[in-house]
């Protein structure tokens, strides 16, 4: 008896593959496998669409030896599931995908599941995890993608990117029930149990709930949302399609400094230059500041 999960299908009836190969099929490798005698493995077919996921190689060597039916095993699932399908389907047997092939998978993955962990996606397409933060990063500063505040693992776990949030109500929860158990808060907060301890122990201590490396993040955070607020500019019609608009963006993007900008030349100041440098920048945080104060009464004039 044959498979109950397996049907043969008219090769005819069946569509290309969203496929994350960008050269498409190589024909050397569908000549190769038209020339096998044996029976090749079915193919991998979405059924919704009725593209096929998973061998198109296989698809093309059917047709190429005249063959009508092939053996279909079909995947129910959404478009976006059917292509990480593909993709993982790619990096672990048959041809190889290429590394701007297995790049191009990971855009298109982030950009449809934000919220997967760098390793989740790095174990989909074949690539290290640190490329694909890369990645991420890249897009995020293009704007390509979104920021999420939690990530899922590749267990099935969410994971929050910073729990700030939990510690503070953690911290409150505390105050208000301080016989409540570690596993009753940590249930109420969505934080671990062990969270829930140091912060009881912080503010036993007379300390903060917030670690300093926390605070040190809050910066981080402060940084980033700058860095959005000028992608913001750059993206504003008014300014981005005017002359004047342009002369306003290439004013602002030739004076604002990126904190990763400084901290690639700090080291190289001199000492002997540090305190001339030092009041140079508070110069320029004055002037930045009555730019602000003029701007912002502008706009209370305006509003």
């Amino acid at each position: 008896m044959g498979n109950p999960d397996l049907e043969w299908l008219p090769v005819d009836a069946l569509r290309p593959a969203d496929s994350p190969r960008r050269a498409g099929e190589d024909m050397n490798h569908v000549e190769m496998l038209a020339s096998i005698e044996d029976h090749l493995p079915p193919i991998v077919v979405h059924r919704d669409s009725m593209r096929v996921i998973d061998g198109m190689h296989r698809l093309r060597a059917a047709k190429l030896r005249g063959d009508n039916m092939i053996e279909v095993s079909f995947f129910d699932g959404t478009e976006q599931e059917a292509f990480v399908l593909a993709v993982t389907a790619n990096t672990t047997h048959g041809l190889p995908l290429t590394l701007g092939d297995r790049t191009l998978a990971t855009e298109r993955i982030l950009a449809s599941q934000p919220t997967w962990s760098d390793r989740a996606i790095a174990m989909t397409v074949g690539l290290g995890a640190r490329t694909v933060g890369n990645i991420r990063r890249r897009m995020q500063d293009e704007a390509a993608v979104e920021r999420v505040s939690a990530r899922t693992g590749r267990d099935g776990r969410v994971r929050p990117l910073d729990n700030n949030v939990g510690r503070l109500r953690a911290s409150a929860l505390i105050k208000q029930r301080p016989e409540a158990s570690l596993r009753e808060i940590a249930r109420e907060v969505g934080v671990s149990p062990s969270t829930v301890r140091d912060v009881r122990q912080r503010l036993e201590r007379g300390e903060d709930p917030l670690p300093q490396m926390r605070r040190r993040r809050e910066k981080l955070v402060d940084r980033e949302a700058v860095s959005l607020m000028l992608q913001g500019l750059q993206n504003d019609p008014s300014l981005r399609f005017t002359e004047s608009g342009r002369t306003v963006l290439r004013w602002i993007h030739s004076r604002a400094i990126r904190s990763e900008e400084w901290s690639e030349v700090e080291h190289k100041v001199p000492p002997h230059c540090a305190y001339i440098l030092a009041s140079v920048a508070r110069s320029c945080a004055d002037e930045w500041l009555q730019i602000a104060d003029e701007l912002e009464q502008r706009s209370t004039r305006t509003a």
